[in-house]
């Protein structure tokens, strides 16, 4: 039987989520559970398959990955979830076709970015958006991956302001490498009154016009979702939400403490 998981992780603490050898990743762990629990031998007998990866420091809420296993039994989250370390949850399962593949059968992807708010005029970076949307070459908003194309279509770009911070949204069939983060950088110039309208539009214009420019800091930016068209049927696990909300709840009112701090030793320089 092929089955999908949903996972949720914090990337802070991992080089991404893709394999890779001698540091902590998200799929090191992923895998060393599933073959624990002996829902795998391996990824490639397996036919692994994940969405897309995310960059170090990046987040998942709605992360997805696929393989078969001969024990469908034990391929949910709250099972997975017993071998996995708390930054990582799964809480959703599917039994998916033989053929489904996490990354190629995806439709749309959802990412969010947050960052502070304070100094960006929203109804430039609003204006700017509008600009993105569509299909364009993202060559500019890019780092090289040995993508053949660098033509992607935007479905939709929202911001808006929450108290001291300003989220953006971002949907699009498929994305480059550091895609959303250097679109993030973008409108965030613009949002400062650092660069204009006709500057965006030469960006998406890289055949004649080349600018590099750096993404934003990833621990902002997380995948919200994958879109595969509503063909399949997601089976919630309420145990696994609510755990993981009672951990991460703990984690929140570490930060909140540990801001606090780092608020009284500044105010003493």
């Amino acid at each position: 039987m092929r089955v999908a998981l949903k996972l949720a992780y914090i990337g802070t603490e991992f080089h991404g989520s893709q394999i890779q050898p001698n540091v902590e990743t998200v799929e090191k762990e992923l895998f060393k559970a599933l073959r624990n629990l002996r829902i795998i031998e391996s990824p490639k007998s397996a036919n692994y398959t994940c969405a897309g990866r995310t960059d170090a420091g990046v987040h998942a809420f709605g992360q997805v990955i696929a393989f078969d296993t001969d024990k469908p039994n034990l391929a949910i989250p709250r099972v997975v979830n017993s071998e996995l370390p708390p930054t990582i949850w799964a809480w959703a399962h599917a039994e998916v076709p033989c053929d489904f593949d996490a990354r190629r059968s995806a439709v749309s992807r959802h990412y969010r970015y947050v960052m502070s708010g304070e100094e960006f005029d929203i109804s430039k970076i609003r204006e700017a958006s509008k600009l993105l949307l569509g299909t364009h070459d993202f060559e500019n908003f890019s780092r090289s991956d040995g993508e053949k194309s660098t033509v992607r279509t935007l479905e939709r770009i929202n911001a808006r302001v929450d108290g001291e911070l300003t989220t953006i949204e971002v949907v699009g069939n498929s994305f480059l490498w550091n895609m959303v983060r250097k679109i993030v950088t973008a409108l965030s110039m613009i949002g400062k009154g650092v660069r204009d309208n006709d500057w965006l539009l030469q960006m998406l214009n890289p055949e004649i016009y080349e600018e590099g420019i750096e993404p934003a800091p990833p621990y902002g930016l997380t995948l919200m979702g994958v879109n595969y068209g509503g063909n399949i049927e997601w089976i919630e696990d309420n145990y696994s939400i609510k755990r993981a909300g009672e951990q991460n709840r703990k984690r929140i009112l570490r930060y909140r403490v540990m801001a606090e701090v780092l608020e009284e030793l500044i105010s003493h320089e």
